[in-house]
């Protein structure tokens, strides 16, 4: 027998199991009695814009310098939910954001400024910010320097729209909040994922791989957010990762989550970003999709699947989400029970001693300070066509490195023994001038009605996600399938792998930072997390997370210099005209002597915009961030300064027989860095 942190005696088998049955689950604030109206919450929903350099920075998700950004196909959205349990005041703000990662330095800056805005409103206690995991959005946000390498360092531009843009997000939901209801939905979905690292996953016990009979996690969660009886928002967790586009891709989108939320607000519910009161907002945030690929084909070195096209593909993987989302959607049911509650605590990953009870075989363990492992180097196979990370393949020469110090630093016996069997390449937790990855991290809870979040800044597999789930449910005494892991959140800090994965050290394991038993130290901290939540005591803050803001912060990118129009000419001047005549289904083109994109986001604004005539005046159709639309920026050869903008338009099916024409909007950049605005407009040209 072995016995908890919290004083129960039970079985090691039957906790890793999720067997054990448990208490009412008392503590658990709300968990009471429904309105009679059914208008338990005031809910509000608030989207912002959230994207940062579309030009001439790298991008964030697949670590390679020589990614770097080229335009914009999607913009990236923070989509903000606040839920409030009328009864007890309890509230909760769940954003999703459409990038790669949120990473601890992001989610402090936003926490600050929260603070300033609305006091103690929000709080590291009941704000969970994550990611969809894009990796296809602006990079260089990070003051960890592991994460902004790729960039060359921090990019404060890119980092402050990040930040603005979730907060933006939150106070949107904040003002528009009023009473409502919030259902439950569940569904399937079996064909948007594939296990990337099926190896791994066999060597875990049959009662896991059980769960999951092919190796997926299929589970489709909604949640249904209405206000006075209309539907004005949408969660719908499902885990795929967002590495749809590829590493060949350079143009900053969404992913196949962001076609997602485009589908269902845009095209659905009739949506302009750019209105100040969107009507419905829809996220599609992950959960455990450490090992859930969208490239079903899982073909070394070429990633594909459904097809072979990879824009393509992001479309369809979009459309499967969506499709199964709105069927959850529209099966929802008032939930059994209603409230609000939330708990967060910092735990020191890198010096956890853990209890036999949650590792495999029964014997007490550790981690370690984060550790890089060899085999991270060689990157994933199934979502990239280049198989060595650059700055690694190069020896860690990327010249950021040399700026911060190099990577020697000393790596004591029983770390190696805590890390084995993985290689470590760079001792990412003890590096100077300070660690590169956060050590001390949050993890959270949050209960929505019968729905709980075990919310952490992982990546976890979809076993590891099943321990975690199991731990957490029999310390609330509620069902596993009313818990789900809510990964990419309030940080990042690479993999969690079960220890059975790690001994094999795919990609996911040498990204397990922590060590082998990374997992089972989370388990651990989650269930004492859940017990406080339970017996409503103060687990305390925890140890203090890392000042990111303090220190060296490099970023070797020059300065963007001052813009000169093309061949001499004029900012706006049309140097490719569109045919005078298209038809549906065809692509039109139009280029533009243009600015340096970076010189102004346009955030919630646009780059160009679609119109069409009517009459004397002209309508916006589509703009930056509509799926049909492609804005590319590049330097004319001998020309650096100059930026040649050019604009495509794949004219839907759907498009209205009409008189046409595309306007760019630009800002010139002088000398003294002043912005002088300026709009170029091509010909007209006929849809017919």
């Amino acid at each position: 027998m072995c016995v908890t942190p919290g004083g129960r005696e039970f079985s090691r088998r039957s906790l890793l199991a999720g067997t054990v049955a448990a208490g009412a689950a008392v503590g658990l604030r709300g968990a009471g009695v429904a309105r009679a109206d059914g208008e338990d919450y005031l809910i509000g929903c608030g989207i912002a814009d959230a994207t940062g350099a579309v030009a001439g920075q790298g991008t964030m998700g697949y670590s390679d310098v020589e990614i770097v950004a080229e335009g914009l196909l999607m913009r990236t959205w923070a989509r903000a939910f606040v839920i409030e349990d009328r009864a007890t005041n309890e509230r909760v703000a769940y954003v999703t954001v459409d990038i790669a990662c949120v990473f601890q330095s992001v989610h402090l800056e936003v926490m600050r400024r929260l603070a300033q805005r609305f006091g103690d409103r929000y709080t590291e206690r009941n704000v969970n910010i994550n990611a969809t995991h894009n990796h296809s959005s602006c990079g260089g946000t990070a003051r960890e320097y592991a994460y902004s390498l790729a960039a060359y360092g921090f990019q404060q531009n890119s980092h402050e729209a990040e930040v603005e843009g979730i907060v933006a997000a939150i106070a949107a939901a904040d003002a528009r909040m009023a009473p409502g209801s919030v259902w439950l939905g569940r569904g399937e979905l079996h064909d948007a994922s594939a296990n990337r690292a099926r190896v791994a996953f066999e060597l875990n016990p049959p009662e896991d791989k059980a769960v999951f009979p092919n190796a997926i996690d299929p589970a489709v969660t909604v949640l249904r957010l209405r206000q006075g009886g209309v539907d004005v928002g949408a969660i719908a967790w499902f885990a795929t990762h967002g590495t749809s586009l590829s590493d060949r891709y350079r143009l900053i989108a969404g992913e196949n989550k962001g076609y997602a939320s485009y589908r269902w607000e845009h095209d659905e519910r009739g949506v302009r970003y750019h209105d100040d009161r969107p009507r419905f907002v829809a996220a599609f945030p992950q959960t455990n999709a450490g090992d859930m690929s969208p490239n079903l084909n899982l073909t070394p070195w070429r990633p594909s699947g459904p097809t072979d096209d990879n824009h393509l593909n992001c479309a369809l993987i979009g459309e499967r989400q969506y499709q199964a989302a709105r069927a959850a959607f529209d099966s929802a049911r008032p939930m059994r029970r209603v409230g609000v509650d939330a708990m967060t605590r910092y735990v020191d990953m890198g010096n956890i001693e853990i209890d036999g009870a949650y590792t495999p075989d029964g014997k007490a363990a550790r981690t370690t300070p984060a550790m890089m492992g060899i085999t991270l180097a060689a990157n994933k196979s199934t979502d990239n066509y280049h198989h060595i990370i650059p700055i690694l393949e190069e020896g860690m020469t990327n010249p950021l490195v040399a700026a911060l110090g190099g990577v020697d630093g000393p790596i004591e016996q029983w770390v190696r023994d805590a890390q084995a069997p993985k290689l470590v390449l760079v001792p990412l937790g003890t590096l100077p001038p300070r660690p590169w990855v956060p050590n001390v991290v949050a993890i959270q809870l949050i209960r929505l009605g019968e729905l709980v979040l075990a919310a952490g800044p992982a990546e976890f597999t979809v076993v590891a996600g099943l321990r975690i789930r199991r731990v957490v449910a029999r310390a609330l005494g509620v069902p596993v399938e009313d818990v789900l892991v809510q990964g990419y959140s309030n940080g990042y800090t690479g993999y969690s792998v079960t220890p059975e994965e790690y001994v094999s050290q795919q990609y996911e394991g040498g990204h397990t930072v922590y060590g082998r038993w990374t997992l089972s130290a989370y388990m651990q901290e989650f269930d004492r997390l859940a017990r406080a939540l339970a017996t409503r005591s103060d687990p305390g803050r925890g140890p203090a997370p890392l000042d990111w803001t303090s220190g060296l912060q490099p970023s070797l990118l020059p300065d963007v210099p001052a813009d000169v129009p093309v061949d001499n000419g004029r900012f706006g001047d049309v140097l490719v005209a569109p045919e005078p005549t298209v038809q549906r289904g065809q692509t039109v083109t139009v280029e533009f002597a243009g600015a340096h994109p970076a010189n102004d986001f346009h955030t919630g604004r646009t780059y160009f915009e679609i119109e069409q005539a009517e009459g004397s005046r002209w309508r916006r159709v589509f703009d930056d961030n509509d799926w049909c639309t492609e804005f590319r920026w590049s330097r004319p050869e001998g020309q650096p300064a100059a930026s040649r903008i050019r604009i495509q338009w794949s004219v839907p099916p759907t498009a209205d027989i009409g008189r046409y024409r595309i306007s760019y909007h630009g800002d010139a950049k002088d000398q003294d860095g002043g912005l002088t605005p300026f709009t170029g407009i091509s010909p007209d040209f006929t849809v017919g």
